[in-house]
């Protein structure tokens, strides 16, 4: 499906096992959500817009690349979706969270579009990222990522189908949702 990658890395997927294993506590288990996050968020982020500044060195004066524009807001699909931010905000710590995806330029009094990415722990039948996706975009958003730690191939299918112009990142695809809409192996309840 176009417009939707599963992260393979290695780290990544370590870091997903335990965060599956029923003996990790809950101190680890936030941890763990924060740091895939921080790892999904600098493959997901690596299009962010930059410009060359010019920085003085100890050395000498240069042109460097910086990250340029209005930046990002990230929207955590709430409770679970909040653990996610401080991974994605430790990236790029000038980031508006929660915001719909519009500010107001303070020059022109025109709306200005964010990079907006949802966040959320999980994509099992996509029902929340698609609200979530909606509102978005009924307030201006257009720019949006979606990323999800685990997700059901039913969910994935499901959000792609109904928003195919989102960029969806998944860190682990799982096998399916069982008769109770849970994913399977999954991780509990996030």
């Amino acid at each position: 499906m176009e417009n939707v990658k599963i992260l393979e890395h290695p780290l990544l997927q370590h870091k997903i096992s335990r965060l599956r294993d029923e003996t990790t506590g809950t101190n680890e288990f936030r941890a763990l959500v924060e740091e895939i996050a921080m790892l999904m968020g600098y493959e997901a982020l690596n299009d962010l817009p930059t410009e060359n500044v010019e920085v003085k060195t100890p050395i000498e004066t240069c042109k460097t690349p910086m990250l340029s524009g209005r930046k990002l807001a990230v929207v955590p699909i709430l409770r679970a979706g909040l653990g996610m931010v401080g991974g994605i905000t430790a990236l790029v710590p000038t980031a508006k969270i929660g915001h719909i995806g519009l500010c107001r330029n303070e020059e022109t009094h025109q709306p200005e579009e964010r990079q907006i990415v949802v966040v959320a722990p999980m994509l099992a039948t996509g029902g929340s990222a698609i609200a979530a996706i909606n509102f978005i975009k009924q307030h201006g958003g257009k720019n949006i990522k979606f990323l999800c730690i685990i997700a059901a191939p039913e969910g994935v299918r499901v959000l792609h189908r109904s928003h195919p112009d989102v960029q969806i990142y998944v860190g682990h695809l799982d096998r399916e949702l069982n008769e109770d809409a849970y994913i399977c192996p999954g991780l509990g309840d996030a």
